[in-house]
């Protein structure tokens, strides 16, 4: 029996660097071509690298589309291009769709409009809503122009969604039937096509009107006498979504039900398309990269072999808050520069009581943080989650305070700064805690991403209020 032709992350990256050894060889070639003075040599390097280029095109085109998009993502952007260029164009459309928007960016703009045309065309509906957005805008209007009217309705459809809405996850390739015939009929009517939709675990039924009245499970249909008419074998309660419902509670569906597909019905209850698991996994992954990102104040996804300028667009915003947060920090040290003189120890102990702090604070975004991206905190809520993160502060506060305060008393056999460092380690924990809640909980009812720059605000607060609680009970009870 022939080896399962298996993929893998470790063989995925075996390949990425035999693309890269294939175009270091392809570049030294390219350099003895320049130096040489032409002739029988310059016909056997010509050779060699179209030999090379050759082997290079066969390794993509055995890969799978993410498996290229993942190479392409992996390379600098001129061995990015050239790499672009040996792919087969009837992958470049799928291709497109997984690469992220910055490196799709890229891509794009080495592209003409005819090539761009010939990629969108062998996409469906929903692809084409996902890929249009970065499109040029011309481009997209002789796309329209391109499309028949079936396939323009569909995409107008799925670009009138906002991103974070279901419809803009919605799939228009189902397969669908009547409640009044046979499984027989059905598995004939089955039979017809070349291929289903891709996860097709439930067939929906509809009316002469096209509104939902259920839906057939695939397995209910094998397993079922084929004389059974659909309205007796039907499901009648199925999970549904609403195309302006929030993408990320359909998420949450999926999660809670096990999911494969969902039927999408508008007000009227009439069918309008389906979600599947595909759409909805790739969902989440973009939603988690975007709060990674939002929490280290980075406006967006960024090529990591993008232009220096790009990325200090990206980081800038949020490093002058870090700036200004840092000067305020240094301002409040100033204020007791006299205190610091006269006890030194105050110098190396301040640190800690505010780095515990930005920590206990930064523990606390991120669960409000994604108890709000599971739907389970609201505004509401936060009276309650004030109490609780207030007692839990209070606990590690005293604990860790007492820890701090007995390695203190050893270090500096000092009782009073002891007690001061322990004092200083509960309130900034406090405090810490009152802004883990109240951070992403003011931008949420603001309307704002409550993960968007709440660890460097929290930093910021936590590290002045640590300075200024520990330096002033310090002066007052020790100076």
């Amino acid at each position: 029996m022939s080896e399962l032709n298996r993929k893998s992350p470790e063989r995925l990256q075996d390949r990425l660097e035999q693309v890269i050894q294939l175009l270091e060889r392809h570049r030294l070639v390219d350099s003895l071509l320049d130096r040489s003075g032409g002739g029988r040599e310059d016909l056997v390097d010509n050779l060699v690298q179209r030999q090379n280029q050759a082997e290079l095109q066969r390794k993509l085109s055995e890969l799978h589309p993410a498996d290229v998009a993942y190479i392409l993502e992996s390379l600098p952007l001129d061995e990015r291009l050239a790499v672009w260029q040996l792919v087969k164009s009837d992958h470049d459309g799928d291709i497109l769709l997984e690469v992220s928007d910055a490196v799709r960016e890229t891509l794009i703009a080495d592209m003409d409009s005819h090539e761009i045309i010939a990629a969108a065309n062998a996409l469906d509906a929903d692809e084409l809503a996902d890929l249009a957005p970065d499109l040029p805008r011309d481009v997209v209007r002789e796309l329209m122009d391109s499309l028949d009217a079936q396939r323009r309705e569909r995409l107008r459809s799925a670009l009138s969604y906002d991103e974070d809405e279901v419809g803009a996850l919605m799939d228009f390739d189902m397969v669908t039937i009547r409640d009044d015939v046979t499984l027989e009929v059905v598995s004939r009517y089955l039979r017809r096509f070349d291929s289903l939709p891709d996860h097709t675990d439930k067939l929906f039924v509809i009316d002469s009107e096209g509104r939902l009245q259920g839906v057939l499970p695939i397995h209910k249909l094998l397993v079922s006498s084929p004389d059974a008419l659909v309205a007796d074998v039907m499901a009648t309660d199925p999970v549904v979504f609403d195309p302006h419902a929030e993408a990320g509670e359909a998420a949450q569906a999926f999660e809670r039900y096990d999911l494969v597909t969902a039927p999408v019905v508008d007000a009227d209850g009439k069918l309008c398309g389906r979600v599947t698991i595909d759409e909805v996994v790739d969902y989440i992954r973009e939603e988690g990269e975007t709060e990674a990102l939002n929490s280290a104040g980075l406006r967006e996804e960024e090529d990591i072999f993008a232009s220096v300028w790009k990325s200090v667009r990206n980081r800038w915003a949020w490093l002058a808050i870090n700036l200004c947060t840092a000067l305020i920090a240094s301002r409040v040290i100033g204020l007791f520069e006299h205190s610091i003189e006269q006890l030194v120890a105050l110098a190396a102990l301040m640190p800690i009581v505010a780095g515990i702090g930005g920590n206990s604070g930064n523990q606390t975004i991120t669960m409000i943080v994604r108890g709000i991206a599971t739907g389970q905190v609201q505004v509401a809520h936060g009276r309650r989650l004030i109490r609780k993160e207030a007692g839990v502060a209070m606990i590690n506060g005293l604990f860790w305070g007492l820890v701090l305060a007995v390695i203190a008393w050893v270090l500096y056999d000092s009782t009073a700064l002891s007690m001061v460092l322990m004092a200083a380690m509960l309130l900034n924990m406090l405090l810490a805690a009152l802004m883990g809640v109240f951070i992403p909980l003011l931008r949420l009812r603001g309307g704002k991403d409550p993960a968007l720059g709440s660890s460097v605000m929290i930093t910021g607060i936590t590290d002045s209020g640590g300075f200024f609680i520990f330096l002033g009970l310090a002066t007052l009870f020790l100076l």
